[in-house]
């Protein structure tokens, strides 16, 4: 059998189903830390970190040691939640230590979207209202539940009719909060918009949302799918504004680069699903015990070198170099921590800029709803000859645009 890399490439294109008109492309042969390499032996620096995913880096060693173990001694045995699995055990029991507030119990899932329908479910269940809020320009995954709470009418409109009972409200806009009322099962948004274009709030936003749940008692759920686990700084986006939701979702990089979500929340929220009906939400694969121990080894191996606290450092690096460079092309630079926004002129721009950049071995791309803005997201290990490496072909990149 031909598994040559041009036959690979082709029946990438035959067999795999495309999302789109023009992949990557780039046939794989192995990755380790912040950098991938393909089958004619290329070296790109991965900006994007698998999109949110790598945040431990690439083949992290502790973690590939972790699954080695954990597969050895057994890897699925029962649907979730039937029996005790000591590696999800472990990563719920550290979650509770690590979230804030009240957030004490997880569900385990397999993604950030099949979270998300877990997280909209409870709500409902819980309040036993029907409403949802949440944000235009947000992104909380592709399924139809998430898909219906997702703020980009481009993507809503070919798989409608939707749930019919959600509103979006303008994000980082305080007066749209007062359309928060008594029906609203439950508010849900991104403490920073992720493919919206790495949108900041203000510092009254968030903590003015939290206070306006409270006072209608509705549910506040915070997708922290792609701002968790250091990236922006601090283990939680939440935190950069000291609000606490009633629900937080979380992905992408919780399982250390295998497939993980998870919902964590306040016991009593948590508790409706064990009841009328009992097994009120349920899955197979969700909190796999590999993905469970490679979360964990993730997640230690995170707390222990620093990198959230080494992302604020870098990222203030990074926001400074790259603002110097903004103009008449690069409009803006935003960001927090290893999560950053530069903001284009244009989509031709955009496109542009990352056909250079990738031309310079840098993987990155824009977002899904910002055809101006290019997110960058490097694995949090990334190292500082690295960095300077990225920095000076972004800088090349921008030049040649």
């Amino acid at each position: 059998m031909d598994n040559s890399p041009e036959q690979l490439e082709n029946d990438f294109r035959r067999f795999v189903c495309q999302t789109s008109s023009a992949p990557l492309g780039i046939v794989v042969a192995r990755a380790s830390g912040a950098t991938i390499w393909d089958a004619h032996g290329r070296a790109y620096l991965d900006l994007l970190s698998g999109i949110g995913v790598a945040n431990v880096g690439h083949c992290n060693p502790e973690v590939v040691s972790a699954v080695c173990r954990q597969v050895e001694r057994y890897s699925h045995v029962m649907v979730y939640g039937e029996a005790v699995e000591e590696p999800q055990v472990l990563l719920a029991r550290r979650l509770a230590e690590i979230t804030p507030g009240e957030l004490s119990v997880t569900f385990f899932a397999n993604s950030g979207a099949e979270a998300v329908e877990g997280a909209l479910k409870t709500a409902r269940k819980f309040t036993r209202r029907t409403r949802f809020i949440a944000f235009d320009g947000s992104f909380h995954g592709d399924t139809f539940g998430a898909l219906s709470v997702g703020g980009n009418p481009r993507y809503r409109r070919p798989f409608e009719p939707l749930l019919p009972t959600v509103r979006f409200l303008p994000f980082d806009d305080l007066h749209g909060l007062r359309q928060i009322d008594e029906s609203i099962a439950a508010v849900i948004v991104e403490p920073i918009q992720g493919e919206g274009g790495v949108r900041i709030p203000g510092d009254r936003f968030l903590r003015e949302l939290r206070a306006r749940c409270d006072q209608v008692g509705a549910l506040l759920i915070f997708d922290e799918a792609i701002t968790g686990f250091g990236r922006t700084g601090v283990m939680f986006a939440c935190q950069h504004w000291q609000v606490c939701p009633d629900i937080m979702v979380l992905a992408k990089a919780l399982g250390g680069g295998l497939p993980l979500g998870a919902f964590i929340g306040r016991p009593d929220v948590m508790a409706t699903l064990s009841h009328d009906p009992p097994l009120a939400h349920v899955t197979t694969f969700g909190g796999h015990p590999v993905s469970c121990a490679a979360g964990l080894a993730a997640l230690a191996y995170a707390e222990r070198e620093g990198l959230g606290p080494r992302a604020a450092e870098l990222g203030g690096v990074w926001l400074g170099r790259l603002q110097k460079l903004a103009g008449k092309t690069l409009r803006a630079v935003r960001g927090k921590g290893l999560l950053i926004g530069l903001d284009f002129a244009s989509p031709e721009a955009t496109q542009a800029f990352c056909r250079a950049a990738f031309d310079r071995g840098l993987i990155l791309n824009w977002t899904l709803h910002r055809d101006t803005v290019v997110r960058l997201a490097p694995p949090l290990v990334i190292t500082e000859a690295e960095s300077e490496q990225a920095l000076t072909k972004l800088g090349e990149a921008l030049a040649e645009v």
